[in-house]
């Protein structure tokens, strides 16, 4: 599905996504090196995306891993560093949840410090969540993960 608006064009799909473009939208976002083979694997993985493109360029992006009826995860929101502030980062995430819209849950995970951003969205807080990361150490020293641990009674 493509649609025009103004001077932005939205896909919600990715069969002519340049991936080495998305890859380095990554880095400079700035949301870490993500290699294009890697791009093309999650994207390829997830229910719902979206790309936006202004002069054929990509702009912004999100994704959404979803089951189709229980749980969607909304992940990987990106807009370039010229564009941020135009509201494509909200506008990504408007579009990304009324793709989830009948899911029983619509779950986010989001940077240390954007938590007021997607509250604004209707985000609240998870007192329950819990994660294991490929490298918890960055995890933990990124502020990612809370790194205080309890020991077993």
């Amino acid at each position: 599905m493509t649609t025009q608006s103004s001077d932005l064009t939205w896909v919600c799909d990715d069969a002519a996504i340049d991936w080495h473009e998305l890859s380095e939208l990554y880095r400079i976002a700035p949301l870490g090196e993500k290699p294009s083979a890697t791009l093309k694997l999650v994207f390829g993985n997830s229910r719902y995306k979206c790309f936006v493109f202004r002069d054929g360029k990509i702009i912004a992006v999100g994704r959404a891993l979803a089951d189709g009826a229980d749980c969607s995860y909304i992940c990987d929101v990106a807009v370039h560093p010229d564009c941020q502030g135009e509201g494509l980062g909200k506008r990504i995430i408007e579009k990304l949840v009324e793709l989830s819209r009948d899911h029983k849950k619509i779950i986010l995970y989001a940077n240390p410090g954007a938590e007021p951003f997607y509250k604004k969205l209707g985000f609240l807080p998870m007192n329950t969540a819990m994660a294991i990361f490929s490298n918890q150490a960055e995890a933990v020293q990124k502020g990612i993960l809370n790194g205080s641990t309890a020991k077993p009674t």
